[in-house]
């Protein structure tokens, strides 16, 4: 019979910085019926991590184990649950929260069946390098941003040859699989990226026009990209200021999707705003709302691998030990990571 498990954890007990997050040893029960308990392997870090962590959106009653992506393998099996088995390789995506951790309680609903892993330990390649496309390390930076480019490109504004797309924070996780993905469909991508190595980066992922927004206007930028009028659709996860000014990059009857909000919370803006003079449309598609459809989950996450096996390239900035969630926050907040981070229990 299947007894507790000591796991460290990462929780929260109030809202703050990067120093709220506390390591602690936290017993994981025998999974309960429809449940799983995994032995994770990689972990992945989201911006709706520090949303969480800040309290901008709501989590369970405190103290709460933080992460919301991840891959694992089964070590225990609910009562009465058919097709599972110890051993098998997992990931998952979304809430429940409880990623931040050696072992965890997953709904059996919410795992993605994996193929075994392919190599001792399942170390992680170079991103450009030969290796398993579908190391635990590159699903666990992946699976969640993929479902967001599906949510984006196939059911919020389908994406057609030749559309053209700008996406802010081009050479951060997120938006470097924006881009390929994008590019996969035919479309044009122009991105706002700090620094020449960001922009650097995202060229060398598909991205055909570089924007430093420092030093450049990117409304003006993607107004010339899209021959004048602005793109087809723009992909802001940045907020604030930002996605007022983006609401100009835009062509009339192209798409705004706001789907985060690293500078603030997005502003107030009346029906005026958008039309009839600017006739574009505003979208704000929460990716937990999307997944919270097993069929568009599963569909998601499927599309997401079957990219990675097509050759999506994961660019992993770095992987950091469990225990250093807080510094993993910390980069992902300032901006300074080139690509996705990873936490390894």
């Amino acid at each position: 019979m299947s007894t507790a498990l000591s796991s460290l954890q990462i929780r929260l007990h109030a809202p703050g910085p990067a120093e709220a997050l506390q390591a602690e040893q936290v017993a994981v029960p025998p999974p309960g019926p429809g449940e799983l308990r995994l032995r994770q392997t990689a972990i992945g870090v989201n911006f709706v991590d520090i949303y969480h962590r800040t309290g901008l959106y709501p989590l369970p009653p405190l103290p709460a184990t933080l992460g919301v992506e991840g891959v694992g393998v089964i070590e225990s099996v609910g009562p009465g649950l058919a097709g599972w088995q110890p051993g098998q390789r997992v990931a998952y995506a979304g809430p429940p929260v409880g990623g931040y951790a050696q072992w965890r309680l997953l709904p059996a609903e919410r795992a993605i069946a994996l193929p075994p892993a392919t190599g001792p330990g399942d170390a992680l390649p170079p991103a450009t390098g030969p290796g398993d496309a579908l190391a635990d390390a590159r699903i666990a930076a992946t699976l969640l941003r993929g479902i967001t480019a599906h949510m984006l490109f196939h059911a919020l504004r389908p994406l057609r040859p030749g559309d053209t797309v700008l996406v802010h924070g081009a050479a951060g996780g997120l938006g470097l699989v924006l881009v390929q993905w994008a590019k996969s469909l035919g479309a044009r991508v122009i991105g706002t990226v700090s620094s020449a190595e960001k922009a650097a980066l995202a060229c060398s992922r598909g991205l055909d026009r570089a924007v430093r927004y420092r030093d450049e206007d990117f409304v003006a930028a993607a107004r010339e990209f899209g021959d004048g009028q602005g793109v087809h659709l723009a992909i802001d996860g940045i907020g604030g200021e930002t996605l007022l000014r983006t609401l100009d990059a835009v062509r009339p009857f192209g798409m705004l999707a706001s789907v985060g909000q690293l500078r603030g919370q997005p502003p107030s803006l009346s029906l005026a705003e958008l039309g009839p003079a600017r006739s574009i449309a505003l979208a704000r598609p929460s990716v937990f709302r999307y997944m919270a459809e097993l069929e568009r989950y599963r569909a998601g996450a499927a599309a997401t691998l079957q990219r990675l096996a097509d050759g999506l390239v994961v660019d992993i900035a770095a992987e950091l030990p469990l225990a250093e969630a807080a510094q993993a926050q910390r980069l992902l907040e300032q901006g300074g990571a080139l690509g996705a981070l990873v936490l390894r229990p």
